[in-house]
């Protein structure tokens, strides 16, 4: 089967758990309690007064000035190098603005994500080969999806559900929601609000199985 894939950077390729945790115990936000992942964080934060404003300012610090402490998640180099060896086209597609709208600091989110990627081998023959051509950052969540039907997605990897219940993510492109967190037994979505067609899945092995020892 043809296959074009899209693959989502923040927390799909990109783990920042930790660097999350650290500084939102640091500011204040949670206490030690708390479960760690961005999801959870992001909830405990946004139940807080101004919550919405915290949590964004929190992902600005992360995703610019802490990015250097976040790692790539574990089975992602080997599923890109089976990309590479079976002739998978595989895009990273991520909305992600050039400065982040509450960040101190002004600090360029998409050169210091190319920088962290070039630090972990991305672009490297012997790291995960891909060229730096096949990135793009979007400004928007609509324009991210626009940006997967222009390149022609069969399929689309993520960890954010809202990527999937958007109107205008098209029916056609088989959506897998990447959650590491997951819970086999408990739905992520509403019975009302899931979209048609997602698979759930916890980790790169199961993708990785999905793609290439399940090809579908």
């Amino acid at each position: 089967m043809r296959c074009i894939l899209g693959v989502d950077f923040d927390n799909t390729v990109v783990n920042y758990d930790d660097v999350l945790f650290k500084t939102a115990m640091h500011l204040g936000f949670i206490d030690s309690s708390a479960a760690k992942g961005k999801k959870n964080i992001r909830d405990c934060i946004r139940q807080l007064p101004g919550g919405e404003i915290k949590w964004q300012k929190l992902q600005a610090y992360v995703y610019g000035k802490a990015m250097d402490e976040a790692i790539l998640i574990d089975g992602v180099r080997e599923f890109f190098n089976s990309c590479r060896r079976e002739s998978v086209r595989a895009y990273i597609v991520s909305h992600k603005t050039e400065f982040a709208a509450l960040g101190i600091e002004k600090i360029n989110l998409r050169e210091t994500a190319l920088n962290w990627m070039r630090k972990n081998n991305f672009f490297e023959e012997k790291g995960l080969g891909i060229s730096a051509d096949m990135v793009y950052f979007e400004a928007s969540r609509l324009a991210k999806i626009e940006r997967v039907k222009q390149l022609g997605c069969t399929h689309f990897i993520d960890d954010l559900e809202e990527t999937f219940g958007e109107e205008a993510f098209p029916a056609n492109i088989h959506k897998i929601l990447y959650s590491s967190h997951h819970h086999p037994d408990v739905d992520v979505w509403s019975a009302d609000a899931k979209p048609n067609g997602v698979t759930v899945m916890r980790n790169w092995r199961e993708i990785y199985d999905y793609f290439f020892n399940k090809r579908r």
